[in-house]
C-alpha cells in the first residue's frame, strides 16, 4: 500500500510505524485507519520483523483522538463503517503474535486512547495526557474504548473516564494500569528501544505463545484458559530455541534464538 499518513522504518528485528499527520495531532481518518491495518498486516507477515512499536510524530500527540472534521460528515451508516474499521484493525493489533509497545508522547484522547490500549505495552512520557472526550462531542467511544479500558482499569475508572470525559496525566495512567511505564519526554525515546530491544533478543515463539495464552485466555473460563496454556507450553517444548534456552542457562551464556 502507498502510505500518505504514515511512515515505516525498521531498526534491526525492530519495525517503527508512525502516524504522520502532525497537522492534524495525527488524528484518525479512515485513510489511516486502512493504512494501519496494512502496515500491521505487513509486519505480521514478515519473518524479519520481532517486535512492532506504534507511534506518532511529532512532540504534541501520541493521536489525539478521531478526525472530528471527517467524523462530522458520517451517516450512522458510514458511522457504523467507521467504527467497526477501527475495531477490526485494534482487534488485530491486540491479536499480532509478535510484541506491540505505543510510544506515548504528548496526547492520547479518544480513538489514541483506544489505539494505544490495543497494544501489548505502553510507554509514555511524563507529559502525557490520556483520556476518553466522546461524551463532549455527543457519542460513545466507537472502537473499544469502554471495553478495554473497563478490562485494564476496571469498571469504575472506565465509567469515570467516559462518563466525564475527564482527562488524566501520565502518573494516574500508570497506577489505572493502562500504561506500563511512565518515563521522563527525554528518556522515552531510550526506554522504548531498551524494551523492543529486549523483546527482540526473547524466543519468538514463546512470546507469540504468551500473547496468545494472555488474549485468549482473559476470554475463556479458567479451565479453558488453561488448557489452552498447557497447550502452549508443549509447543514451545518442541521447537529449537527451547533447546537452545536450556542448554544456554546450563552452559551459562546468552541465548541466541532463531524463531524455530
Amino acid at each position: 500500500m502507498d502510505y500518505q499518513n504514515l511512515l515505516v522504518a525498521d531498526r534491526g528485528a525492530v519495525r517503527t510505524i508512525t502516524i504522520n499527520r502532525p497537522d492534524k495531532l495525527n488524528a484518525l481518518n479512515l485513510r489511516t485507519l486502512q493504512e494501519l491495518d496494512a502496515a500491521f498486516r505487513a509486519a505480521r507477515e514478515d519473518a524479519a520483523v520481532r517486535v512492532i512499536v506504534l507511534a506518532g510524530s511529532g512532540e504534541k500527540a501520541f493521536v489525539a483522538g478521531a478526525d472530528i472534521a471527517e467524523l462530522a460528515t458520517l451517516s450512522p451508516i458510514d458511522a457504523q463503517a467507521f467504527s467497526r474499521a477501527g475495531q477490526i484493525l485494534m482487534r488485530g493489533i491486540e491479536r499480532t503474535n509478535k510484541p506491540v509497545i505505543a510510544r506515548i508522547q504528548g496526547f492520547a484522547l479518544g480513538g489514541g486512547m483506544e489505539l494505544a490500549m490495543s497494544c501489548h505495552l505502553r510507554i509514555a512520557s511524563e507529559k502525557a495526557k490520556l483520556g476518553q472526550p466522546e461524551i463532549n462531542l455527543g457519542v460513545i467511544p466507537g472502537f473499544g474504548g469502554t471495553q478495554r479500558l473497563a478490562r485494564l482499569a476496571g469498571r469504575s475508572a472506565a465509567l469515570e473516564l467516559c462518563l466525564l470525559g475527564t482527562t488524566i496525566d501520565a502518573a494516574r495512567g500508570q497506577a489505572l494500569g493502562v500504561l506500563n511505564r511512565v518515563v521522563p519526554a527525554d528518556r522515552l525515546d531510550a526506554e522504548v528501544d531498551t524494551v523492543a530491544d529486549q523483546l527482540a533478543a526473547a524466543a519468538p515463539v514463546a512470546l507469540a505463545g504468551i500473547l496468545d495464552a494472555v488474549t485468549v485466555g482473559a476470554d475463556c473460563p479458567m479451565d479453558a484458559a488453561l488448557e489452552f496454556e498447557t497447550q502452549a507450553f508443549a509447543l514451545c517444548c518442541s521447537t529449537a530455541d527451547m533447546r537452545e534456552g536450556t542448554q544456554a542457562f546450563l552452559q551459562k551464556r546468552k541465548a541466541e534464538f532463531a524463531g524455530r
